[in-house]
C-alpha cells in the first residue's frame, strides 16, 4: 500500500487547525436521514474498526467478525474533543481509501434503531470529519452485507494523513481529551483486535516504535 503523504504544514505539532463549528442537532438528523435513505432495506449493520470494537455505543442484536475491502484503518484524523484538545489535538482512527480492514459487523436491533443511530452520529460526527457510507462487508460466515461505516473526508482540515513517527510520538506524549489519551486509545484497539484473532500487525509495529506517552492530569 502506498503511504499517504500528509500536508507539509501539518508536520509540526501541535498543528493550527480550524475544524469549524460542531454539527447541530438538525444537521446530525439531516445527515442520518440522508444516509438511511440510501439503505437498500433489510437489517442495518454497522462496521466497527476502532473504539466501537471495545466500547460499542449501542446495543446489538448480533456481532460477527468481518472485513471490508477498498478501505484500511489509519490513525489519520485529528481530534479536538475525544482524544485531544484544540491546543493539543489527538488522533483517532478512520477508514481511508485502499487495502482492506478487519473488524466487527454489528446488526442493530430494529426496535431501537433510531436511538442507536442517533447515538452513533453524536459520537462519530461532532464535526463533519467523516462521510457516512454503506460498505460492502464480508462476514466471517462468508455472507456479504452492506454495513454502515464512517469514511474519512480527505479535503477537510481534520484529515491528518499518515504522519511520521516523530509527530506521532509527540501526540502520544501530549494529547488527552474527554475519553483519555491517544496512546491509550491505540493500545486498547490493538489489544481488542489481537484478543479476537484479528491482529493489525502494521499498527502494532507502529505502536512499538513510538515512545511511551503521558497521561491525563
Amino acid at each position: 500500500m502506498t503511504a499517504i503523504e500528509p500536508d507539509l504544514l501539518q508536520l509540526a505539532y501541535p498543528p493550527r487547525l480550524d475544524l469549524g463549528p460542531q454539527l447541530t442537532h438538525e444537521q446530525l438528523m439531516s445527515s442520518m436521514q440522508s444516509t438511511m435513505g440510501r439503505h437498500k432495506g433489510g437489517p442495518v449493520w454497522l462496521f466497527a474498526y476502532g473504539s466501537l470494537i471495545w466500547r460499542p455505543e449501542c446495543s446489538t442484536a448480533q456481532r460477527m467478525r468481518a472485513r471490508v475491502h477498498g478501505y484500511h484503518r489509519g490513525l489519520y484524523l485529528w481530534s479536538h474533543e475525544h482524544r485531544g484538545t484544540p491546543e493539543l489535538p489527538g488522533l483517532v482512527f478512520g477508514l481511508d481509501r485502499g487495502g482492506s480492514c478487519s473488524g466487527f459487523a454489528y446488526r442493530l436491533p430494529e426496535d431501537q434503531l433510531d436511538a442507536s443511530l442517533y447515538a452513533l452520529w453524536r459520537r462519530e460526527m461532532p464535526y463533519p470529519s467523516y462521510r457516512p457510507h454503506w460498505l460492502s462487508c464480508r462476514l466471517e460466515d462468508g455472507s456479504q452485507v452492506q454495513a454502515l461505516g464512517f469514511v474519512l473526508e480527505r479535503h477537510l482540515p481534520s484529515y491528518a494523513g499518515n504522519l511520521p513517527d516523530s509527530v506521532l510520538n509527540q501526540v502520544f506524549e501530549s494529547a488527552c481529551g474527554r475519553y483519555g489519551t491517544t496512546r491509550d486509545y491505540v493500545e486498547q484497539t490493538v489489544n481488542a483486535l489481537r484478543s479476537h484473532a484479528m491482529p493489525d500487525k502494521n499498527l502494532e509495529a507502529r505502536l512499538k516504535r513510538c515512545s511511551k506517552g503521558g497521561a491525563c492530569d
